[in-house]
C-alpha cells in the first residue's frame, strides 16, 4: 500500500462520502418522474429489489476492487491482470467526461439559488426564464466557474480534510432539508392525491420499460461504473466492514430518492390539479416546473431557497466525488501530487465545460450527433460508456479474476451473508441486465424508444 495515499478516518466518513456521491441529481430530477410514470408503488418496489441485489453486487465489487488494490480504476485492473488494463482506461474516461458538464448543471443550480434569494420565486417562474439563461452568451460559463471552483477547493484539501469533512457536513443537512420540504409538500392543499399516486401500485402502467427504467435509474443513481466507488474503496480503512458499508450507502441513496418523490410529486400534483403529465424528467422539472410550483405556494420563495440549497448540496457532493476520482486517476497514472492533479482537473473542467456551458447559446450551431454538447457528453458517458464498463467489470471479476478474490477481501471484516446472491448476480444476471441497460439507454437517447 502506498503510505502517502489518503484515507477516510472512519466507516461513517466513508459511508457519508460514498452516499454523497450516490445522492445526486438523478435522485432529484429523474426518480420522481420515473416513479410517477411507471406504476407508483410498483416502480418503488421494483427499484428497491434491484438496489439490494443488482446495485448491491456492483457496488460491493467496485469498493472491494479499490480497497484490495489501493488504486483508482486506472491502476486497479492493471494490477490484477495487465491484459485488462483497457477496462481501467475506459472507466477513467467516464468521470473525465462527466465532471465538466455536471459542473455546468451545478452552475445552473447556483444561479437559481441566487435568483430565489435576490428576486424571489416569481422571477424564476417567468416564462422562458430558463431558456434565456442557458442561451445567454456568458452567464452559464460564469456560474460553471463558480461551482467548479468551490468543488476544486474542497478536493484540494485532501481526503479527510476536504472530501470527508464536506460530506459529513452536507449529507446530514441534505437529509434534514429533504424531510422539511417533503413534510411541507405533502401538507399542501390537493397534495394528498399526489402522495396516493406515488405509493399506490398501478399495475396497468407496468411494462418492460418499467423494469428497464428502474434498472437504469438504480445504475446511475448509485454512482456505478464511474470509477468513483473504486477510488473511494481505495481510501477505505482495512478494518471496516464492506458489506455493512454498502448496505448503509444503499439506505441513504434509496431514502433520498424516496424523499425526492415526496418533495416533488405531491407539490406538482397540487400545482397542476392532479395532472401527472405535469411531471417531466431532467432540467425541465428542476428549472421550469418547480419554480412555477414554488411561485404558486404560500412561503414559496423561502421553500424554493431551501429546495435549491438542498439540490446544491446533492450536486456538490456528487461533483466532489467525480472530481476526486479524476484527481486520483492523475495521481496514480502520472504520479502527480494532489495540488497539481487538482489544477489539471480544473483546467479540464473549464475547457470541456465551456463547450457544454455555451452549447445552448453561442455554440448551438455545433451539434455532434444532432445533440447540444451537454446532451452529447451525457449520452456518451451515461448511455454508452457506463454500461460497457460495468459489463466488462462483471465479466472480468466474475470469470477472469474470480469471485473468490472479492469474497476473500469482503470476509476480512464481514460474514458476507449475501455472498451466494453476489456470485450469481456478478457472473450471470448482472451481465444480462447491463446489456439490456446499454441497448435501452442508447435507443432511448436516440429517440427510438421512450424511458
Amino acid at each position: 500500500m502506498n503510505k502517502k495515499r489518503g484515507s477516510f478516518s472512519s466507516r461513517i466518513g466513508f459511508v457519508l462520502a460514498a452516499a454523497g456521491s450516490a445522492v445526486g441529481l438523478g435522485n432529484l430530477w429523474r426518480f420522481p418522474y420515473l416513479a410517477a410514470k411507471y406504476g407508483g408503488g410498483t416502480f418503488l418496489l421494483i427499484y428497491i429489489i434491484l438496489a439490494v441485489t443488482f446495485g448491491y453486487s456492483l457496488m460491493t465489487a467496485e469498493i472491494t476492487l479499490g480497497r484490495s488494490t489501493r488504486l483508482s480504476a486506472v491502476g486497479a485492473y492493471d494490477k490484477l491482470n495487465k491484459k485488462f488494463h483497457f477496462i481501467g482506461l475506459l472507466t477513467c474516461l467516464v468521470p473525465i467526461i462527466i465532471v465538466p458538464y455536471y459542473g455546468v448543471i451545478g452552475g445552473w443550480i447556483v444561479k437559481y439559488m441566487a435568483v430565489f434569494i435576490k428576486d424571489g420565486a416569481a422571477a424564476a417562474a417567468t416564462d422562458n426564464y430558463f431558456t434565456n439563461f442557458i442561451t445567454n452568451p456568458w452567464q452559464p460559463f460564469f456560474f460553471l466557474v463558480v461551482f467548479i471552483t468551490i468543488t476544486a477547493v474542497i478536493v484540494s484539501m485532501g481526503v479527510k480534510g476536504g472530501v470527508e469533512k464536506a460530506s459529513t457536513l452536507m449529507m446530514p443537512l441534505l437529509i434534514v432539508l429533504s424531510i422539511i420540504i417533503a413534510v411541507y409538500s405533502v401538507t399542501r392543499p390537493g397534495a394528498w392525491e399526489g402522495v396516493k399516486y406515488y405509493f399506490t401500485p398501478h399495475l396497468s402502467d407496468v411494462s418492460p420499460n418499467t423494469l428497464l427504467g428502474a434498472m437504469g435509474q438504480m445504475f446511475y443513481s448509485m454512482s456505478l461504473a464511474m470509477g468513483i466507488m473504486v477510488t473511494y474503496g481505495s481510501y477505505m480503512p482495512d478494518g471496516e466492514d464492506i458489506e455493512k458499508s454498502v448496505g448503509q450507502i444503499e439506505l441513504f441513496d434509496t431514502g433520498v430518492a424516496l424523499l425526492a418523490g415526496l418533495m416533488i410529486i405531491p407539490a406538482v400534483f397540487a400545482f397542476s390539479g392532479g395532472d401527472s403529465e405535469a411531471l417531466n424528467a431532467g432540467p425541465g422539472l428542476m428549472f421550469v416546473t418547480m419554480p412555477k410550483v414554488f411561485a404558486s405556494m404560500h412561503l414559496g420563495t423561502l421553500i424554493g431557497i431551501v429546495f435549491f440549497v438542498l439540490v446544491f448540496f446533492a450536486a456538490l457532493t456528487s461533483c466532489i466525488s467525480l472530481y476526486e476520482t479524476v484527481v486520483s486517476i492523475l495521481g496514480d497514472r502520472f504520479h502527480m501530487n494532489r495540488r497539481n492533479a487538482c489544477i489539471v482537473t480544473y483546467i479540464i473542467c473549464i475547457v470541456l465545460g465551456l463547450l457544454s456551458a455555451m452549447g445552448y447559446g453561442t455554440l448551438s450551431g455545433i451539434q455532434p450527433l444532432g445533440m447540444a454538447f451537454l446532451d452529447f457528453f451525457d449520452f456518451i458517458s451515461n448511455s454508452v460508456l457506463m454500461p460497457i464498463v460495468a459489463l466488462l467489470s462483471c465479466l472480468f471479476l466474475g470469470w477472469v479474476v474470480g469471485i473468490d478474490y472479492i469474497a476473500k477481501e469482503v470476509k476480512k471484516n464481514s460474514s458476507f451473508r449475501r455472498e451466494p446472491m453476489f456470485r450469481v448476480m456478478i457472473r450471470w444476471i448482472a451481465p444480462i441486465f447491463l446489456v439490456a441497460i446499454l441497448v435501452s439507454s442508447v435507443m432511448s437517447a436516440l429517440g427510438i424508444i421512450s424511458i
